[in-house]
């Protein structure tokens, strides 16, 4: 594969996988069912509400990402890897205690608050896929960080649309020094 093609890959990939992030943000995680009271739907955005912000912090690295030069394209690689390893730990943070994550929910929907309380409330929980593909993505997102890293240096540069202007002191003067020596209080005429 081309470096260009690469590039191309990794940087749509990542857009990709962060919209699915964010998709799993808004889906039920959990279906739980509180002994004496209703069956609660649980959605992401209770159960890890840290993933939209890492979601769009994603996003906005790639869009950086397809601009940078060879050592910000390792630096945004690895720091893309972090916030796809965050992902993961958020996600597997909620299915390791579903009912921990859905405190919130429980609690306004009892009045009941307190991690022991909630946990005697509920009589089940059911596990819905959203929070493993969260997680999943989470984990694609580290590798395509990890990718970049490792390709980065390879792919081709930004358009000239992107890079720094370098000014040269002209070789004459122009009107505009001849203003600039107007303002000043000298005549430009007297040389």
């Amino acid at each position: 594969m081309t470096p260009r093609r690469t590039k191309l890959v990794l940087l749509l990939g990542g857009i990709l996988v962060s919209g699915l992030v964010f998709l799993g943000w808004t889906q039920e995680w959990f279906s739980v069912v509180v002994t004496e009271g209703p069956t609660l739907s649980v959605a992401g955005d209770v159960a890890a509400p840290a993933l939209s912000t890492l979601a769009l912090t994603t996003l906005v690295l790639i869009g950086a990402l397809s601009i940078a030069g060879p050592f910000f394209r390792v630096v945004l690689g690895v720091l893309q890897a972090v916030l796809g390893a965050t992902i993961v730990l958020s996600g597997v943070i909620a299915l390791v205690d579903p009912v921990k994550a859905s405190g919130a929910s429980i609690s306004d929907a009892t009045g009941i608050a307190g991690n022991e309380s909630i946990h005697a409330l509920v009589a089940s929980v059911a596990v819905t896929a959203w929070p493993w593909v969260s997680t999943l993505a989470g984990g694609l997102l580290a590798l395509l960080g990890i990718a970049v890293v490792v390709t980065g240096r390879r792919w081709p540069g930004s358009s000239r649309k992107y890079s720094a202007v370098k000014l040269e002191p002209a070789a004459e003067r122009s009107a505009v020094d001849d203003w600039d020596s107007l303002s000043d209080g000298s005549d430009p005429t007297s040389r």
